[in-house]
């Protein structure tokens, strides 16, 4: 019996050190498939960039990145069929070499015009925008510039990528803004950004306000921007020289990072004051050269801002009698002589107080019956300026806010 015991306990004991063995194999194996793949090469790009994204903060070194999606594979993990970054770019030469034209043909930049529609974004600007007439051809030429990339591409005939970084200056008023929206639109019509979405950011959407609170709320920002335009305005606010814990310098050298490693996928727009942003740029020299596109928007001339009321009062189905015209441009004028005035934001602001004292004038008598007309036409009585007026002083007679000298 004994005899028959011992070599049943050795066969279990065999099978217990085979089944433990294994295990251990498979967990080693598991976690070895973690590891980045390779190539075969010595290790693919793609591995190295994963590979970052796993190390801890404190081993990436000062670099900036943005994060990666949502939906990216784990770090070292490789989407079956995927290409690697540096393929995607040769898949596409390739694909745009087989459709090549030939070197015999023609091109059309009226029928490449049509196809982007790019007649109807500049049209879109000159609706807009009253004057600015530099400006626009800036624009144009800009437009032209990748138009015609487009059409060397046809050819096989490739150049570097333009750098499309502006920089917009000028006074309060003057359409920056506005024109920031059409650049947008225009470069994703012409095929320079992927999406053209306009993302607006002062210092306060940048600037974290504690140690280790910038970096994210920067990133936040560019991510939201990716593929579009980042329109940053009064960008000089980000430095703060007499700050020395300012943490706008930390915002300053990522955009100078990104504006140079993610040109393909972004357009930054700095925007202010044309002396204020010549002090920025001098103290972050950086920052200008990395800026190709200089656009100066002139203060608006007394017909220019009478014109962009008239606009905005079309556009909100006002008129002016032929004697609230007059009023409104002596208004215009003497708005243009005092501090503090922002072009066509202030002549937004008179009219919406000309609106307002037209809807008192009207309801103040219940018993009248007023046409379409009445509640469309403002009166030299609706163009007074309530600021202007309370400098008269109690005494001054009505009326005495808005007058003003005879135009010269």
């Amino acid at each position: 019996m004994l005899l028959l015991i011992i070599p049943s306990i050795f066969l279990v004991v065999v099978l217990v050190v085979a089944v433990l063995g294994a295990h251990r194999s498979g967990r080693h194996t598991d976690g070895a498939s973690y590891l980045p793949e390779s190539d075969g090469g010595g290790g693919s790009k793609s591995s190295v960039t994963n590979l970052r994204w796993a190390m801890p903060v404190s081993a990436r070194g000062p670099a900036f990145s943005l994060s990666a999606s949502p939906s990216a594979p784990r770090p070292g993990a490789s989407r079956p069929g995927a290409p690697r970054p540096g393929q995607r770019s040769g898949v596409r030469r390739r694909r745009r070499d087989s459709d090549l034209l030939p070197a015999s043909a023609t091109v059309s930049f009226d029928e490449e015009r049509k196809e982007a529609d790019i007649d109807g974004v500049l049209g879109a600007l000159d609706r807009d925008l009253v004057g600015l007439v530099p400006v626009k051809r800036k624009v144009e030429q800009i437009a032209s510039l990748l138009l015609v990339d487009q059409a060397r591409n046809k050819f096989g005939l490739t150049a570097p990528r333009p750098n499309m970084h502006m920089c917009f200056t000028g006074p309060p008023g003057t359409g920056k803004t506005t024109m920031a929206v059409r650049m947008a639109e225009l470069l994703h019509r012409l095929g320079y950004l992927e999406k053209g979405q306009l993302i607006h950011a002062m210092r306060d959407d940048l600037v974290g306000e504690f140690v280790g609170h910038t970096a994210p709320k920067t990133k936040r920002v560019l991510e939201r921007a990716m593929g579009g335009v980042l329109f940053i305005d009064e960008a000089y606010y980000l430095y703060r020289a007499a700050d020395s814990k300012d943490y706008g310098q930390e915002v300053i050298d990522i955009l100078l990072q990104v504006m140079e490693n993610q040109r393909q996928n972004l357009v930054v727009i700095l925007a202010g004051y044309k002396d204020r942003m010549e002090e920025f740029f001098t103290v972050n020299p950086g920052m200008r050269s990395r800026i190709a596109h200089h656009l100066d928007f002139a203060p608006y001339d007394l017909d220019e801002l009478v014109s962009i009321g008239q606009l905005m009062l079309d556009e909100a189905s006002y008129h002016l009698s032929p004697a609230a015209m007059g009023a409104f441009r002596d208004h215009v004028r003497q708005q243009m002589g005092l501090p503090g005035f922002a072009n066509a934001r202030s002549v937004r602001n008179s009219l919406d107080r000309a609106r307002l004292h037209h809807a008192h004038r009207l309801a103040a008598d219940a018993g009248q019956r007023w046409t379409r007309d009445d509640l469309m036409r403002l009166e030299p009585d609706d163009i007074v300026d309530d600021d202007l007026a309370r400098t008269r002083g109690p005494g001054s007679p009505a009326g005495a806010g808005r007058s003003v000298p005879p135009a010269q």
